[in-house]
């Protein structure tokens, strides 16, 4: 991943992810489980349904560390099955 995350930002800092995935009730389980492998913290994610209730938008503010920390996130994220999108 070739981001200008470093350019951008001073670390360490708090960034708000949006991850948009299908509306499961264990999504944002699966959501702060993986949050929880990476930058362990007490995570309050905000979820918002969609219109149509087939995806749920999951909000929530990370503090990391680095660049490479912020892309692993990023990365690790967008792995989990129920995950469509992550912002």
């Amino acid at each position: 991943m070739d981001t200008r995350f470093d350019e951008l930002l001073d670390f360490p800092c708090y960034q708000t992810f949006k991850v948009l995935g299908v509306a499961h009730e264990q999504l944002p389980e699966h959501v702060v489980s993986c949050l929880q492998q990476h930058a362990p913290d007490d995570y309050n994610p905000s979820i918002r349904p969609s219109s149509k209730g087939n995806y749920h938008s999951i909000s929530i503010d990370v503090k990391v560390t680095s660049k490479e920390h912020m892309e692993t996130i990023y990365i690790e994220l967008g792995k989990l099955e129920l995950v469509r999108v992550v912002l």
